[in-house]
């Protein structure tokens, strides 16, 4: 019988590392439709801290208000513990992983925790090629990656532009990703060369080995070399670090090629318009079809996860600060069951 508390790691106030605190919690209730998860491993991604600073990112008045204590957090893998009514393809005992309720801004993903409840569309049975650190790793970079190259998978308004996201074709294209060393981009990288796509990747040169390895046709260390300034006729450009300095990417690519910025920022419209240039972003949403599809690569080893570093649930100050200092190699992960299990 499952507990009614559980360890979690909560938010009472907003701030810096220092306000999340390891403590009991209840665990949650299942609702019709969903599946409580035994978390062994959770993954971290930057909407967790941007939860944890109160979206200070946001003007003012698009700021959420969060109900205090939140848990943070998105990304699981697990075991399933108990099933609510209308599930079907999921049994207790079944590992899974899966984006819980993104996007959402108030926390409504409470992964940080020894229990999660999970709404069954956007589970996938964890691949049996990887571990519960890896698979916990996966979820949100690796559905970015796919809903960004492979397929949007869903008609929900797009809250960063007009416009529908369209995936470009890429088999035979020459592709730029910028921050390829990171979560998103160290599988965006796999992702294009998967579709088969000649791959720039841009990192710092100590991520020189690791992008090669991962299938990286050309690098550049931006440390040494501008990349707006080396490359040239490119197909499509993923700027995974966004922001307003993305538009420098422009110079990069052919007429009638596209630029896919993950971070919101770009203000060159006039620009893109007068090169032929395509600019498109989309909101990352959870979706268990798309995890399963993006699971097939990793179980075939077609795709693998990089873990910068671990840490333990108790731990995830530590972990919050590891990644403010950056320039990390894959995901961090915070692990929650036993050694064995992960």
């Amino acid at each position: 019988m499952t507990a009614k508390t559980m360890k979690a790691i909560r938010l009472h106030e907003f701030g810096g590392p220092q306000v999340l605190r390891y403590e009991d919690a209840p665990v949650p209730a299942l609702r019709p439709g969903e599946v409580l998860v035994r978390v062994h491993a959770v993954g971290i991604n930057p909407p967790d801290w941007y939860l944890r600073e109160g979206y200070r990112n946001l003007p003012p008045e698009w700021r959420p208000v969060i109900p205090f204590p939140v848990i943070p957090g998105t990304d699981v893998s697990g075991v399933v513990e108990a099933i609510a009514g209308n599930v079907d393809g999921f049994a207790v005992g079944d590992e899974v992983f899966g984006m819980v309720r993104f996007p959402g801004l108030k926390g409504e993903g409470a992964a940080y925790a020894e229990y999660v409840a999970v709404p069954v569309a956007e589970l996938a049975h964890k691949p049996v090629g990887i571990d519960h650190l890896h698979a916990a790793a996966a979820p949100m970079a690796g559905l970015t990656a796919w809903q960004y190259l492979v397929e949007l998978g869903h008609d929900q308004p797009n809250p960063l532009q007009a416009q529908r996201h369209h995936p470009v074709p890429l088999d035979g294209k020459r592709v730029l990703v910028n921050g390829a060393a990171g979560g998103v981009g160290h599988l965006a990288l796999q992702v294009a060369k998967w579709q088969g796509a000649h791959v720039t990747a841009v990192a710092s040169g100590a991520h020189e080995a690791f992008l090669r390895e991962l299938g990286a046709d050309e690098f550049i260390d931006y440390t040494h070399s501008a990349p707006e300034e080396v490359a040239r006729d490119l197909d499509l450009v993923v700027d995974t670090l966004g922001g307003p300095t993305t538009g420098r990417f422009l110079r990069t690519l052919k007429r009638g090629g596209a630029l896919f910025p993950v971070f919101i920022g770009f203000s060159d419209a006039q620009e893109a318009a007068q090169r032929g240039i395509t600019v498109s972003m989309t909101q990352v949403r959870s979706s268990g079809s798309q995890l399963a599809a993006f699971g097939k690569l990793l179980d075939a080893g077609t795709v693998r996860v990089a873990i910068d570093s671990r840490f333990a649930l108790a731990e995830a100050r530590a972990a919050h600060e590891r990644a403010a200092r950056g320039h990390l190699q894959g995901k961090i992960v915070l692990t929650v069951a036993d050694g064995e299990a992960w």
